[in-house]
């Protein structure tokens, strides 16, 4: 299984820094840069928090490759 996601693209699209995204999500920087480097899976609270503070779907946000029919 594999999550990729579109975190830093919607962010360089929307000029968001990593801070800035962290604090309008309630985690740290550090949460961000592990999440953008696909060194940590978000949560569904957090997926939905990230995913809605773009304008986005958590689909649209992140690549669930091999969660589904074993991809």
């Amino acid at each position: 299984m594999k999550i990729t996601n579109q975190i830093a693209r919607f962010r360089k699209e929307t000029k968001t820094s990593q801070a800035e995204l962290a604090a309008a999500v309630g985690v740290t920087r550090q949460t961000i840069i592990s999440l953008e480097g696909g060194k940590y899976i978000a949560s569904l609270p957090l997926a939905y928090k990230i995913a809605r503070n773009f304008g986005r779907t958590i689909e649209e946000t992140f690549n669930l490759e091999g969660v589904f029919n074993n991809e």
